[in-house]
Formats: C-alpha cells, sequence, structure tokens
C-alpha cells in the first residue's frame, strides 16, 4: 500500500468534510494498523468490494483518487494564531467538557472538528485529560512557599527558641513541661517522613477487569470500619497501623510505632491540619518522642507524597478477594512496605523542597 504517516492521516481525519469521507480514511488508517480488510471494512459498515475498490483506488492514486479533491492536504482549520487564541480562551474557563469545547469551537471560532477526532486534536494541542483535583477555596496561593519555609524552619537548629512543636499559644506552660522522653535518643540523623489516614476497602470496584459475560463478582462484602494510618518513611522505615479511631490518644499510638521503628534518630514528620494531629496533645506528645511535626499549608493533600501511596495502594488491593478484616489488613501491610520501598512517589517533594538540606538526613 501507498505510505502515508499517521500524523498525516490524523490530521486529515480531522479536517474531513463529511462522513463518506471520514469513513474512507478510518479504513485506511485500520489497514495500517494491521487490520484485515474485511476487518477495515466492518468497521466502516462496508462490503469486502467496496473495501477491495478503495484500496485499488488508494494504490492506484493515493488520496486523490481515494478522497477527490484532497490535493496534498489542506492547512490547518485552525491557524497558529487561532490555536493561541482557543488555547488562551481554554485557560480562561477550564476545566473542559469534550462538548463544551465543541461548542467553544463552533461559536467563537466557526471550526468543526469530528467527534472521533477531537481528542487528538486536542491532545495535539498539549492537553490534559484526568480527573481535575477538588481544590479548597481556603488553600493558600503561596502554599508552595509555605511549605519551604517550615521545612528550612524544621532544619535551621538555630532559629528556635522553643520546642519545635510548641506554639505561642502554649505560653502558659513551663518550658520544662516540653521535654524529650529520657530514653529516646534523636543525635543520630534525621529521618523526615510522611504521614495521613486512610481509608482503604477490599470492595472498591473502580478498577476495571476483563469478563466474559456480565461484569459482576460474586464474593463476600468485607468492610472495614477502621482506619489505616501510614508513616512514608524516605530514609527510614515505614510504618503501617490500624488505630480503631482519630482520636489525638490512638494518632499519639501511632507516632510510638514509628518512633520504634526508627530509633536514635530526630524524625521529621509531614501531615496535614486534621484536629487530632495538631491539638496540644498530639503536639507535646511528639516532642516527648523527638519527633518534630511539619504542617503541610491548609487544604494540600497534594503536598504529602503520600498521597500517590495511598491511591496505588487502594488500586492494587481494591480487587483483592479475602476472607476477613486480619486477612486483608495483612495484605495491605505487604503491599504498603512494597510501595514504600519506593522513593518514587516523593521525587519531586525531594526536589522541591528536601534538595537544600539532603547532607542532614541519612
Amino acid at each position: 500500500m501507498r505510505h502515508l504517516s499517521e500524523e498525516d492521516l490524523d490530521r486529515l481525519l480531522g479536517e474531513a468534510d463529511d462522513q463518506k469521507e471520514f469513513e474512507r480514511l478510518v479504513f485506511i488508517k485500520r489497514l495500517y494498523k494491521g487490520a484485515t480488510l474485511k476487518e477495515a471494512a466492518d468497521d466502516v459498515g462496508k462490503s469486502e468490494g467496496t473495501a477491495t475498490n478503495w484500496v485499488n483506488r488508494w494504490n492506484e492514486g493515493g488520496l486523490g483518487k481515494l478522497t477527490p479533491n484532497f490535493g496534498g492536504g489542506r492547512p490547518p482549520k485552525l491557524d497558529e494564531d487561532q490555536q493561541d487564541e482557543f488555547i488562551d480562551r481554554l485557560r480562561e474557563g477550564q476545566p473542559w467538557k469534550k462538548q463544551e469545547i465543541q461548542h467553544l469551537l463552533d461559536e467563537e471560532f466557526d471550526v468543526e472538528y469530528h467527534s472521533h477526532y477531537l481528542p487528538t486534536f486536542l491532545s495535539n494541542l498539549g492537553l490534559s485529560y484526568a480527573i481535575p483535583r477538588t481544590k479548597r477555596p481556603d488553600r493558600p496561593a503561596n502554599a508552595e512557599e509555605i511549605l519551604d519555609e517550615r521545612v528550612e524552619y524544621a532544619f535551621d537548629e538555630d532559629a528556635h527558641d522553643q520546642p519545635h512543636n510548641k506554639r505561642d499559644s502554649d505560653d502558659d506552660d513551663d518550658e520544662e513541661e516540653w521535654r524529650t522522653d529520657e530514653d529516646i535518643c534523636t543525635d543520630g540523623g534525621t529521618v523526615v517522613g510522611f504521614f495521613d489516614i486512610s481509608h482503604p476497602q477490599p470492595w472498591d470496584n473502580s478498577q476495571r477487569l476483563y469478563t466474559v459475560d456480565d461484569p459482576h463478582i460474586t464474593r463476600p462484602l468485607v468492610k472495614i470500619d477502621t482506619p489505616a494510618a501510614g508513616f512514608y518513611a524516605l530514609n527510614g522505615e515505614s510504618v503501617l497501623s490500624f488505630p480503631p479511631n482519630q482520636e489525638k490518644e490512638q494518632i499519639c499510638g501511632c507516632f510510638e510505632e514509628i518512633r520504634e521503628q526508627n530509633p536514635g534518630k530526630r524524625i521529621l514528620l509531614v501531615l496535614d491540619n486534621f484536629s487530632s494531629h495538631v491539638c496540644k496533645h498530639t503536639r507535646k506528645r511528639a516532642h516527648e518522642l523527638g519527633i518534630d511535626l511539619v504542617f503541610l499549608p491548609v487544604g494540600s493533600p497534594d503536598l504529602n507524597p503520600i498521597e500517590p501511596v495511598w491511591k496505588s495502594l487502594k488500586w492494587e488491593s481494591s480487587p483483592l478477594i479475602v476472607n476477613g478484616e486480619d486477612e486483608y489488613r495483612r495484605l495491605l501491610d505487604e503491599l504498603f512496605d512494597q510501595l514504600t520501598e519506593k522513593l518514587s512517589f516523593a521525587a519531586s517533594w525531594i526536589d522541591n523542597h528536601l534538595g537544600g538540606f539532603l547532607n542532614k538526613i541519612c
């Protein structure tokens, strides 16, 4: 067969004037992809006789024979200036549904792309197609700068005129009450890690699976009512625990497990602003354990690298068939250990917020 690049075919598909023209080009592209003549013909609803005629015309004269008036291909429907203007309009009102983009092209640019080609056109312009992350209205605009300052403060030991976890509102306390436990040693280096609570379940049905008939699964329904508390350590031991609830006493119990698994070192623990995390009881107990808390800016879960760890954990555990809570927790523990061996979940965080302090951890 005559050769035409896939990129040129995609462009011509988007510029097809009518359904017949589009079908012929889809047929040719399917042949390039390795489909048989019959398969490609069936895809566009044509007989093998018609398909054979199209192939002969294509081989005789290429696009000029297959689709008269194609010539060497038309210029893009949107020139470079129009594409820039189009992207600016999309940026102003993002995110968009595909139907909304089609309406925008029709109303403001007097251009129409075939619905099959539109995703390719948008991808070529560099647009992303993903579920948008919800952004809290109280998240500060300079959240990353705030986190930078907090990390820097945590490493700048000379800047501390009071215990790290102590706040100005705790001034009524005698500093002697904020003491590290006598059996805690923190002079062996610094462990950096990330803490968060999640609720993975073994019956999550968001993952697509292969089936022959009706897509359903019959299995006993196991529901885990208690949370999972995870500590994702960059240079220490990661810990997964299952407290009965998220009350301050239970959070402190999680910190005690983290300390037990990471002895002899100072621990910098990054976490969110959940009430049981920021309360005085928790901050004071963390200080006693030699754990300095670095709180994320409000509404910034995306700045906690343990979030993608949870996402991967839920994805991999959702199709598991288990007989009870104990079995599921054991499997979660194994998965968590495997996932937290990877630094890739925190690669950008390390580059953005820890790059200047790598010499201070070991």
